[in-house]
């Protein structure tokens, strides 16, 4: 990416605006000391903007990036006084609120690996995963008091209110400087499949991945974001590293709740929201607002990862919200892949879109050779922020550089799409049949209101479908008529040979559908 490319986009977001020479030349010192990680973002910010608010907080209130900075080092010192050295694992239990910001800041600067904890882990599970990624510690926000019981001894659980008793007793920090290696951040996995892997996130090495994103989403200096999507995983996570760069206010709520964000967008005139594809389904189930667009006229961007969207939703959403919505396929070991804007939505609502720039998308068949447009094949990707590998040394597959989305999917008209996990396709009855296919045509049924289908064992076809589905209110369906219903639009093959209907899809706490927990009620 040539520095001309990168200026430009710098100047269109606003990035370049003129200031107090004195904070500008900080700004950069910042960057240039302690790099485009947490640490340096947050430091660059603070010395450019220092009287900025940098986070909303439902609890605590307005903090301004000089204050989170002060606040933030004030935990690595606490950190270093509890024992804690450079390379050693921090786990962080947390919803998202302030407090949790000022831990991964405060952990990056003095060199500690943290490990963000997925909210939705069972004891059992937070035990386990404490054990591999090998924690000295869990630091915890105290409703989370009734799954810490089972983690080994060797940890130490610090909860979070004992946790600010001794940050607002601690004495202010001297300036710190940058540790010999700064600390990693470790996301986990989403774990649908099993017990989650650790992925450390890469440290960018400069403005390319900014600039990556922000040139398709745009986002602009100063804007006030609502992160609805959780920060301990990887797009909430990308939203506050993007909320520093860019040195806007962040608005956080420990909770998502449909109206409650819905609220906030307007009461705090947000110009963003970032978010999974559940929460804005949530929203839109919600009465309908014709009014809305106009009261949220600062509203620019709603920005989505983490799944993919119900066939049409992406057109019945702008049609309310009006055009903001932007859709990033990404993954953990990946990052980004491909960005949807509301232009490539309104051509096709079930488009990924197109790589931004600097990133490589190629499909790939069995043989590792590009498929031709149309056909389906394997999604490989490269970009600046790759992952090395599992933190348990375990990988996925790479070909010339390329990592394995475990994607399937294929490219028509210049867009792209997604036909599924390669490991969701089944074979029934010598048939390849995908999932998402029959998904895609009974979301469209007026009376359902989610669906997910997954493929279990048969012992005459080798495998099978299976549907669940979740009802609109006041709305009935039988078995009967939802296999007619597929049979009339699809070929015989795809027809699921048994429907179950429940309250809700078993999701985890990023929004995606728990496949094993649906496997799991099939005897």
């Amino acid at each position: 990416m040539s520095l001309l490319t990168v200026g430009a986009v710098m100047a269109k977001r606003g990035m370049l605006a003129p200031g107090p020479p004195h904070r500008q030349v900080s700004q950069l010192l910042s960057l240039q000391k302690w790099g485009f990680g947490l640490a340096g973002e947050l430091r660059q910010a603070a010395h450019r903007s220092p009287k900025q608010v940098a986070v909303i907080d439902e609890q605590r209130g307005s903090i301004t990036y000089a204050d989170l900075l002060a606040r933030s080092e004030k935990i690595s010192e606490l950190l270093r006084a509890k024992g804690f050295r450079p390379g050693q694992r921090l786990g962080l239990l947390a919803r998202n609120h302030v407090g949790a910001v000022e831990v991964m800041t405060g952990a990056a600067a003095v060199g500690i690996d943290l490990v963000l904890m997925n909210t939705g882990l069972s004891a059992g599970q937070l035990a386990v995963v404490a054990e591999q990624q090998e924690l000295t510690a869990l630091l915890h926000d105290d409703e989370f008091d009734g799954v810490v019981g089972e983690l080994p001894a060797t940890v130490t659980v610090i909860r979070e209110s004992d946790w600010s008793a001794d940050l607002d007793a601690a004495p202010t920090a001297p300036v710190l400087a940058p540790p010999a290696k700064g600390g990693r951040t470790i996301i986990l996995t989403s774990g649908t499949t099993g017990t989650p892997k650790g992925a450390a996130r890469k440290t960018p090495g400069g403005f390319g991945p900014l600039i990556s994103i922000i040139e398709r989403i745009p986002l602009r200096a100063q804007d006030r974001i609502l992160i609805s999507a959780p920060i301990f995983h990887t797009w909430g996570y990308a939203a506050m590293q993007l909320s520093f760069a860019l040195r806007a206010t962040i608005v956080l709520q420990r909770r998502f709740e449909p109206q409650a964000a819905k609220d906030l967008l307007e009461m705090k005139e947000c110009h963003a929201m970032f978010a999974i594809p559940v929460m804005l389904q949530r929203m839109m189930e919600l009465p309908a607002d014709p009014g809305g667009i106009r009261r949220r006229k600062n509203l620019r961007v709603v920005a989505t990862s983490g799944s993919a969207y119900p066939h049409g939703f992406t057109t019945k959403f702008m049609d309310e919200y009006g055009d903001v919505l932007y859709n990033l396929y990404g993954s953990t070991e990946a990052s980004w892949i491909c960005i949807a804007t509301p232009e490539d939505m309104r051509i096709n609502p079930d488009t990924a879109g197109t790589p931004p720039l600097g990133t490589v998308v190629k499909i790939l068949d069995a043989d590792n050779h590009e498929v031709a447009p149309g056909e389906t094949g394997r999604i490989f990707c490269g970009n600046d922020l790759v992952f090395d590998g599992y933190t348990s040394g375990a990988t996925k597959d790479f070909v010339d550089g390329l990592v394995s989305t475990g994607d399937m999917g294929h490219v028509t008209d210049g867009l792209y799409f997604v036909d599924g996990r390669d490991d969701d396709m089944i074979v029934s009855g010598g048939e390849n049949v995908y999932p998402i296919e029959v998904e895609s045509l009974l979301i469209d049924h007026p009376a359902v209101r989610e669906v997910s289908v997954v493929g279990v064992p048969d012992p005459e076809f080798g495998q099978r479908l299976a549907a669940f589905i979740a009802l609109q209110d006041g709305h009935e369906l039988s078995a009967d008529e939802v296999k007619e219903h597929v049979r009339a639009h699809r070929a015989r093959h795809v027809v699921p040979r048994e429907v179950h209907f429940v309250d809700e899809l078993p999701r985890n706490a990023t929004g995606k559908i728990l496949a094993r927990e649906l496997r799991a009620r099939i005897t």
